[in-house]
């Protein structure tokens, strides 16, 4: 799908952000593995949460939907598969639940979209051969069999927390205690508190014993709960963005006290010179020279396709570190945002993990041609936030990417004054 998007008029009101997609996956997983009714509400039917209701429904729980909620029935049992579990491109729910699996008693096929399959997954492949389970990994999906046995796991901490927060779903279900070690430094330990946290709204913990090693009580369940979704972070670093370049936005539905690392996009703001207020009833953002910062994305990878727009709104030089992750997403992100900023006139570089951007405000102009969105949600929707941000219109393909992660985004944006053109 082409869209093309441009300003209607000058930029400036209200919206609210998405539920958190990250504390979403984690509840309905909570849910469906509590034997019980759970009420899941503040629900954004994104095709990753789409994703994981669906596994959570073939493997062990009967699941009914409303329109901004889900109601979660654990059946206290894994059921026999008669179909592989279908991840489409969401790599939090092949990840969670593939420890998981190894709970089922049974061999579990799980199949995918896109660059799904060719994620890495060392860490678990290591751990299951150490174990002497069955893991096998190929273009065309993953099969896993075997049971995991409680004891001492060690992990590299600067991989994905998704390995990390896998295993916290199902250690505590096992017989025995164990003690995840994790080989410093430990990256995004904020997305791992995020699942501590929802698992204890659900009965379960889990508890440092120093920075780098979890301990697990064995013998746990999870119980049924009411659990609301609070807004979403790193989707409101678009409109956050767009608040910081041009003033007159102000965000609503977020949580001030939160685990999410990508909280982190108001801190990096401020660095940057942005000039807003955040209240329990909304943050909005006022127009103010921008200036380019050292940024570290060690634990909030998910802000740097928009961060990269930033740093071409700001004066001076930006360099945003510990990027390497963004190479491994729906799309190599890094490289994605270059060709297309390159093409709208950017200056910026990088080598490896590190990316440098050059604030060329004033010298940004239309593209020869459609942009590419790279079937990638954060690609698309960061060259939205450039679009507006500019006033210069841009046209991108791949666009229904949204659908991935926030279905209603270029909905949400017409009220900041985006005009928005399907094709």
């Amino acid at each position: 799908m082409l869209v093309t998007i441009q300003n209607a008029r000058s930029v400036g009101g209200t919206i609210t952000a998405p539920p958190s997609k990250s504390m979403a996956h984690r509840a309905v997983l909570c849910a469906a593995l509590a034997e019980g009714r759970s009420h899941i509400t503040n629900l954004e039917f994104s095709k990753d949460i789409s994703a994981t209701l669906g596994a959570a429904a073939q493997l062990c729980a009967r699941v009914r939907t409303g329109a901004d909620d889900a109601v979660v029935e654990g059946l206290g049992h894994f059921v026999p598969l008669a179909a592989p579990v279908n991840c489409c491109e969401s790599g939090s729910t092949l990840r969670f639940l593939i420890p998981i699996a190894s709970l089922t008693g049974q061999a579990v096929s799980f199949t995918g979209r896109g660059r799904l399959m060719e994620r890495p997954q060392s860490v678990y492949d290591a751990l299951y051969q150490e174990q002497g389970l069955r893991f096998e990994q190929s273009a065309a999906g993953l099969t896993v069999e075997g049971a995991l046995t409680p004891g001492e796991y060690r992990l590299a901490g600067n991989v994905s927390s998704q390995f990390i927060s896998g295993l916290l779903f199902a250690l505590p279900l096992l017989s025995g205690n164990s003690t995840l070690h994790l080989i410093p430094p430990v990256e995004s330990r904020s997305y791992i508190d995020m699942t501590r946290s929802v698992q204890a709204a659900f009965g379960v913990q889990s508890h440092w014993l120093d920075e780098n090693t979890l301990a697990i009580p064995g013998g746990q369940h999870y119980h049924p709960c009411d659990y609301t979704v609070e807004g979403d972070y790193s989707q409101a670093a678009f409109p956050a963005v767009l608040g910081a370049a041009c003033g007159g936005v102000t965000i609503t539905g977020l949580a001030p006290e939160t685990l999410q690392g990508d909280a982190a996009i108001l801190d990096i703001l401020r660095r940057c010179g942005a000039k807003f207020t955040q209240t329990e009833a909304g943050i909005p953002f006022t127009k103010s020279p921008l200036h380019g910062v050292d940024i570290d994305l060690a634990d909030c990878p998910d802000l740097g396709p928009v961060l990269m727009v930033l740093g071409l709104l700001c004066e001076g030089t930006t360099v945003i570190r510990n990027a390497e992750r963004l190479r491994l997403k729906e799309s190599d992100r890094i490289a994605a945002m270059e060709a297309e900023l390159r093409a709208c006139g950017g200056v910026l570089e990088s080598e490896g993990g590190t990316i440098t951007v050059h604030g060329c405000a004033d010298r940004l102009h239309a593209p020869a041609g459609v942009l590419h969105g790279h079937n990638d949600h954060r690609v698309v929707m960061s060259l939205a936030v450039l679009a507006l941000s500019t006033g210069i219109p841009l046209t991108v393909d791949d666009a229904e990417a949204i659908t991935k992660s926030w279905p209603n985004f270029f909905e949400a944006i017409k009220p900041l004054g985006a005009e928005v053109e399907y094709a």
